[in-house]
């Protein structure tokens, strides 16, 4: 495998004032990683607000948005007060729920053009959901440029603004030192060391009921990341459990820490 680099951004050739930071934010995570761009950046900032906020607590929220999604609503959104027009880079933040961007970013994106502007997507989730969301931003602004994105779990907010750094420096969106990671080894049949710390990863999240099939690992900081590839196991007794299937699974073990997933991608 390659040896880890250290490198350098340019930083981007962008005014700041053409840089816009728009999210929507229920719990604020979102927004403590909307914050931490703009900040980095020194980029205008603003967040989408739903007309009916979605106030209540993790079932009631979740009761609500299937009630809409059956009914095929989208609900109302408080308009906008940065001119989109104006910005030719606009980082578009939303947790992910039900495996893409919450309801209120669907409305803001249902009712305004991107065409020619560059969107840089992040999100905040409890497992993954970053690679659907982005399918379907871009099945809603096929004429945008997508650029590269950054997702990180709920659970691991304490890693974001090193994380935030890292992609905004590798993107040349500043400038700074950044780290150019080794490329994952070759999948191969996972052992029992492996299985072990795949299941010490996901131990604590109930949506995750799965055995780890093959395993591909790098070198990263003060640690090492594993890719696993994994099966759905039997879902007796564990109806609110996503569809059975294969899935990747990201895992970090950092020196001296217990690992710890990143995200899923189903």
């Amino acid at each position: 495998m390659a040896t880890m680099l250290l490198a350098v951004s340019c930083g981007s050739n962008e005014p700041k004032s053409k840089v816009l930071v728009l999210y929507y934010s229920q719990t604020s995570n979102t927004k403590m990683v909307a914050e931490e761009i703009a900040n980095k950046l020194g980029a205008d900032i603003e967040e989408i607000v739903a007309e009916n906020p979605y106030d209540g607590d993790f079932n009631a929220t979740i009761e609500r948005c299937l009630k809409e999604r059956e009914n095929g609503e989208i609900p109302e959104i408080k308009r906008v007060k940065s001119k989109i027009e104006k910005y030719d880079v606009i980082f578009l933040g939303y947790p992910i729920w039900f495996g893409t961007y919450a309801p209120p970013v669907a409305k803001f994106l249902q009712d305004v053009d991107l065409s020619g502007k560059k969107i840089v997507p992040f999100c905040t989730f409890g497992s993954g959901g970053l690679e659907s969301s982005l399918k379907d931003l871009r099945k809603a602004q096929p004429n945008a440029k997508l650029m590269n994105a950054y997702g990180v779990r709920a659970a691991r907010m304490d890693a974001m603004p090193a994380e935030v750094n890292q992609f905004l420096a590798e993107n040349n969106y500043i400038r700074g030192e950044y780290v150019i990671l080794e490329n994952f080894g070759d999948l191969h049949e996972v052992t029992e060391e492996e299985s072990s710390i795949f299941n010490k990863a996901v131990a604590d999240y109930p949506m995750i009921h799965a055995k780890a099939l093959m395993a591909a690992k790098r070198r990263i900081p003060g640690g090492v990341e594993y890719l696993y590839l994994a099966e759905d196991l039997p879902r007796e007794a564990k109806g609110n459990m996503p569809p059975a299937g294969q899935m990747k699974v990201y895992v970090q073990m950092m020196n001296g820490k217990s690992p710890v997933f990143t995200r899923v991608v189903r």
